[in-house]
């Protein structure tokens, strides 16, 4: 057939579809599509999500230094903090047995626990000024700032 126009080739057309519709998320993952793509040939990614729903923690049988570092670091921390000093912890003590109390009886003044004055006694606990301010009132004696001096 000739052309139209003086001096252009005729040419053969083919039709071009320009949208074409997008698969869904969804069905990229149906066991039957990842079947299908890898007999094709297609490129697959398989992405291993999370360890949920198990019991086990990350296997790290091999610890990088900066990970073992960091662990340390979080191991170390809670033992940071201040506690109570030893001649704190005996002033409490002898003042309490002066008094003739049990540890139970001054934690009942001091309206606090009595595993709180075991901890003050057996210099495990962080200081608070709260509670040795109350200890203070009761016993009659000074547990903060310098004592003894």
């Amino acid at each position: 057939m000739p052309s139209r126009y003086p001096g252009s080739v005729a040419q053969d057309w083919e039709p071009v579809v320009l949208h074409k519709s997008k698969q869904k998320a969804q069905d990229l993952r149906d066991p039957k599509a990842v079947n299908a793509a890898l007999r094709s040939g297609a490129a697959v990614l398989t992405v291993k999500k999370s360890d949920r729903g198990s019991n086990r923690k990350g296997s790290s049988a091999v610890a990088t230094p900066a990970v073992s570092a960091r662990k340390l670091e979080e191991a170390e921390e809670p033992a940071a903090l201040e506690k109570v000093r030893g001649e704190v912890r005996l002033a409490i003590q002898k003042a309490r047995l002066e008094k003739k109390m049990s540890q139970a009886e001054l934690a009942k003044q001091i309206n606090e626990r009595p595993q709180v004055v075991q901890e003050y006694e057996n210099g495990k606990a962080v200081p608070n000024q709260a509670v040795l301010a109350k200890m203070e009132r009761v016993l009659g004696v000074k547990l903060r700032g310098k004592i003894g001096k």
